[in-house]
């Protein structure tokens, strides 16, 4: 049962280990019950898990310490706003030693909970003897050796625990993105483990507010409505006991939040719609709804639960060879044209070194003329440019093999393409290849641990799941036919917009339409087959191009999932785009023959 019934406010500070300070002064003076902070992107948690290689009392955020916490913790215990984060990262006993050090320092007092139990690095050798394999290639997990770091999605449940405890803040490792806001919402509401609908509903705040300014204005496709980057607004989410939430801002901030930003952002980085799977629920999108509820003011309803599975998603990331990249300049006519021709003779001159060394050639290397659409592949029309920077990175299984490319790099300067300028910035260096493996894990086999002050607990997490499949109803949408109608070719934006993120080693794209009308056009154009012709090249093997699309009628819109189509993704890729971050700009570039009323006073936002 409810344990109150007025909204809670919880406002988005900060979506990835880096996000603007600016955020949290904001939302403290906009007022909000809870403040979360989410840093932990998959390659984030190598990058701290070196650093803590280096150092055993780093592997946190410091971000969170230095920039947030220390600046604004007497204004924090003024309005009594509690924080939930994962800043922990791979140490979060550090982090908190660090935290209570500045807050003594301030001559303040704050109850700092650690949710742990994620770590699962000390049981590696236990793990792979159980023969578990990588969940989306079959391959076994990598050597323990190579690991860095080893991390179980743990849900909101252990969050709500520590905050029924009198925490005043929550400080995790790894936990689902969506679970920092879940689990207040769990704890203010009282919602328990079989109220799905609620859940999920929860969840999917979470999701909207867990990127920061994505959801107010950032990354949105009509870039040009959005007021005053420079003051962007962070999201805040009203959460209300029936599951209901409004997505808003500070107001007199920047940016701007209508029911296309908050769609956009519900379709980042998502695959199945009905199925998006987290650690106390599964979440269906297909029939939610995004509704204006006034000035920057949104709306969300109509997301469905259901039981969640047994198993954890457990996460790993392993060193797996070498790489460097340069960026080398190149002005003049042609620019393109000479610029790969030079940076294919590099590669070609230091793969002769390495033989007369007595190395294999590199495993895999790449050239990008950026300035001249690189990531457009065949749809290029910047090809005449007359100023590239030639993006040129090569991979190995040995460090000293990219010895040769370090040095001959500069070396057409003088004897290469007339226009060449030399590397860009610091010379190059090389660093680790950095792969991600996922397994699943039966929950039974993981403790998640709550501790505050002197008291240190398991929490009550169920593990028997429940989630079955086939309980999924696809929804039936209607695809538009031309017939006789009158029909125009347009860019794919004139009708659309849309929002891209990664997945691993693939990535999707939401595609929504900008009036509810169009998207049985947008069914009968944006086939599967046609998507994956378009953008053929992205894949790490065009000839198994696939792309699979679902539908989420409630939202207008429909989403595209590309599997294997970043080079590695993440650390692991060599592409410029490993994130994944332009791939709706190119989509939304297609040409589309569409019926002529499809564009006719089309709106565009």
């Amino acid at each position: 049962m409810p344990t109150t019934d007025r909204a809670i406010r919880i406002g988005g500070a900060a979506g990835f280990l880096g996000d603007s300070a600016t955020s949290t002064p904001q939302l403290l003076r906009a007022g909000v019950d809870y403040l979360v902070y989410d840093y932990l992107a998959e390659a984030t948690m190598s990058v701290l898990a070196r650093a803590m290689r280096r150092r055993p009392e780093a592997g946190y955020a410091r971000d969170f310490t230095e920039r947030i916490f220390g600046p604004n913790l007497a204004e924090l215990v003024a309005t009594g706003t509690k924080v939930v984060t994962n800043a922990g990262g791979m140490n979060p006993r550090a982090c908190r030693e660090r935290m209570q050090q500045l807050a003594a320092e301030q001559g303040l007092e704050v109850r700092i909970a650690l949710v742990e139990g994620d770590d699962l690095r000390p049981r590696l050798e236990e793990l792979a003897a159980t023969g578990v394999r990588e969940m989306s290639t079959g391959a076994p997990l990598p050597d323990p050796d190579a690991v860095l770091s080893a991390n179980a999605y743990l849900g909101a449940f252990p969050i709500a625990e520590a905050l029924r405890a009198g925490a005043d803040v929550v400080l995790t490792g790894r936990v689902v993105d969506s679970a920092l806001t879940l689990g207040p919402l769990v704890h203010e509401f009282g919602w328990g483990p079989g109220d799905h609908d609620l859940l999920a509903a929860g969840s999917l705040a979470g999701h909207v507010i867990e990127c920061g300014a994505q959801a107010t204005g950032g990354l949105f496709t009509d870039w040009e409505q959005v007021p005053d980057w420079a003051h962007i607004g962070y999201p805040i989410a009203e959460c209300h006991a029936d599951g209901r939430f409004v997505v808003t801002k500070p107001e007199g901030t920047g940016g701007l939040c209508t029911p296309a930003t908050v769609t956009e952002q519900i379709l980042y980085e998502i695959e199945d719609p009905q199925r998006y799977t987290l650690p106390d629920v599964v979440c269906d999108f297909a029939q939610v709804e995004v509704t204006s509820a006034g000035e920057d003011r949104v709306e969300v309803t109509g997301v469905r639960g259901r039981a969640p599975t047994s198993t954890y998603k457990v996460c790993l990331t392993h060193e797996d060879g070498y790489r460097s990249i340069v960026v080398s300049p190149v002005v003049g006519r042609d620019a393109a044209r000479k610029a790969e021709r030079q940076a294919a003779a590099v590669i070609e001159r230091t793969e002769e070194m390495l033989a007369d060394s007595g190395y294999p050639p590199y495993r895999a290397h790449r050239i990008e003329a950026l300035g001249a659409e690189a990531s457009y592949g065949p749809h290029a029309r910047a090809r005449d440019t007359r100023e590239v920077a030639c993006r040129i990175s090569v991979e190995h299984e040995q460090r000293d093999a990219l010895e040769p490319f370090l040095r001959e790099v500069n070396s057409p300067v003088t004897s290469m393409s007339v226009g060449s300028t030399g590397w860009y910035g610091s010379p190059p260096t090389t660093s680790p290849v950095v792969r991600v493996a996922s397994f699943l894990l039966d929950k039974a086999h993981v403790t998640a641990e709550v501790s505050l002050g002197e008291d240190t607990w398991s929490a009550v997490v169920p593990t028997h799941g429940g989630f079955d499949p086939a309980e999924i109803t696809r929804p039936t949408v209607e695809t538009a036919t031309t017939g006789s109608q009158a029909t125009t070719t347009v860019p794919l934006i004139a009708v659309a917009h849309g929002r891209s993120g990664d997945k691993g080693d693939g990535f999707n794209i939401g595609i929504i339409a900008r009036r509810p009308e169009q998207l049985p056009v947008l069914r009968a154009v944006l086939t599967e087959e046609a998507v994956a012709a378009h953008l053929r090249h992205e894949f790490n093997d065009p000839d198994r191009a696939r792309v699979v699309r679902y539908e989420l009628p409630g939202l207008h819109a429909l989403n595209f999932v590309f599997a294997e189509a970043l080079g590695g993704g993440q650390f692991a890729s060599l592409r410029m785009d490993p994130l994944a971050k332009g791939k709706a700009q190119q989509l939304l570039d297609m040409e589309v023959t569409v019926p002529a009323w499809a564009v006719e006073d089309a709106a565009t936002g």
